[in-house]
């Protein structure tokens, strides 16, 4: 099987630089939702046609099995289909999607395939309740005839509610010959792919149909409206997805997957969270309203509370974060490890049972068990040419307002006394505290503010 995807188009209603299918549907772009379902159908030959925005299609999605070709000027989707015909085997069938249509299932895709075969036109169709704006399937004795877009339809056949979505499966060597014969007669001075449906009728080539399951699986993106439009209908469709697996979710219809999530048993995600890349979340955890997690691994019975950033990091089981802080990449926390509000750890690995309860950063850090880690601590891991790192043993308590100023080492079961700077090892099991002596002058006045 050969499969082309038109990708060619401007998309002028997007008011964008951005090429119509490299808008973002659920965090990549339209084309990327296309070729990963045309993928799905293991076909020989995937060609995408692209034109608008010069390379930047292919520069961002080039990969070993996929062929590019322009279409340079853009002059319909015949014209477009014409570009491919150079990559494509005369033996298989040719599939044609498009790259703004990025919901059709494999599926849908599949069903039309199989009554196609080998030497069948067949056109997946649809029925709307307001078909205006698209090209109508003409029948006649309940036989398709040929398609006839919306500018060249008379009365009667735009009262036709039968639409062409333009995918279709058509036989190569037959694609190549109706190709040939294509005129640009029409409203729009352009060849139009449909033609081809007449040019099959009078080879006495069968023309079939299928539909897909559900209408929005042909839907296009033309505009930002519509673009908005397919993001809600992508993300309740994996809401749905996801309560079908258990999940609770208290609203699915604020919830944004921009990736892949994958959910355990017991699993609760309040409103307004925010998945990127790919996230798992483990039995029993529990995600506050307002995180954005991604590419991270939250383990058994974690609790995230409400308006956490993690990312490229790993969450131990039980561990309590949050609310409001942030873990950001090389972080790997272990059991029941708390992080409290506006913390922030970086590339720092803590043991189990160890605490940062609130207003500290930890970052190139070592941290073993049963660690306390006062309000106000920092480690400080730059230079401001070089990174260090710190390492603090078991059972360490670190008082408030402290600063550890890498590389040192705190050894186990060490106590560094609130207001501490660190710049060396501190002892195992001994107290360490850094501090100017404490004094009170007498007599002294606060300054008055002169009057002008």
């Amino acid at each position: 099987m050969n499969i082309v995807i038109l990708a060619a188009g401007m998309g002028k209603r997007m008011q964008s630089a951005l090429p119509n299918v490299l808008h973002p549907l659920a965090g990549k772009p339209l084309l990327s939702h296309v070729i990963t379902t045309a993928r799905a159908l293991s076909p020989s030959r995937l060609c995408v046609i692209y034109g608008h925005g010069g390379d930047m299609v292919p520069e961002l999605l080039q990969a070993p099995d996929l062929a590019f070709a322009r279409q340079e000027p853009q002059l319909g989707t015949g014209h477009a289909v014409m570009q491919a015909l150079p990559h494509l085997d005369d033996e298989a069938a040719t599939l044609v999607l498009y790259g703004d249509v990025p919901l059709t299932a494999a599926s849908s895709l599949q069903a039309l395939l199989d009554i196609a075969g080998k030497e069948k036109l067949a056109i997946l169709t649809i029925e709307m309740e307001n078909p205006t704006g698209y090209g109508r399937i003409v029948r006649e004795q309940g036989e398709i005839v040929r398609i006839v877009e919306q500018k060249d339809a008379s009365d009667a056949e735009r009262a036709i509610r039968e639409i062409n979505t333009g995918i279709m499966v058509v036989p190569t060597a037959k694609l190549k010959e109706w190709l040939a014969t294509l005129s640009n007669n029409n409203a729009q001075e352009e060849y139009y792919l449909t033609d081809i449906v007449a040019r099959a009728v009078a080879d006495r080539v069968p023309v079939v149909s299928a539909q897909p399951a559900a209408l929005w699986e042909t839907l296009g993106v033309n505009s930002k409206v519509q673009l908005a439009e397919l993001e809600r209908i992508y993300q309740r469709n994996l809401a749905n997805a996801l309560l079908e697996q258990g999940v609770t979710l208290a609203d699915p219809a604020r919830l944004d997957v921009r990736g892949s999530l994958i959910c355990g048993r017991d699993v609760s995600i309040d409103v307004g969270c925010v998945f990127e890349g790919k996230v798992t979340l483990e039995d029993g955890a529990s995600i506050g309203a307002h995180c954005v997690i991604n590419n991270a691994h939250i383990g058994k019975d974690a609790n995230i509370k409400p308006f956490c950033h993690i990312e490229d990091a790993t969450v131990g089981t039980a561990s309590v974060i949050g609310p409001y802080a942030r873990l950001r990449p090389g972080t790997e926390l272990a059991e029941d490890v708390h992080i409290g509000n506006f913390v922030e750890v970086k590339n720092s690995r803590i043991a189990a049972h160890s605490k940062a309860n609130h207003l500290a950063y930890v970052g190139d850090a070592s941290v073993g068990s049963r660690v306390n880690i006062g309000a106000g601590t920092i480690t400080c891991n730059y230079d401001g040419a070089n990174k260090f790192r710190t390492i603090i043993e078991d059972d360490v308590f670190i008082g408030s307002d402290t600063q550890l100023v890498a590389p040192v080492t705190i050894g186990k079961g060490a106590t560094l006394g609130a207001g501490t700077t660190l710049t060396r090892d501190a002892p195992a099991g001994k107290l360490t505290v850094s501090r100017t002596k404490q004094i009170t002058i007498d007599g002294w006045q606060r300054p008055i503010k002169t009057k002008k």
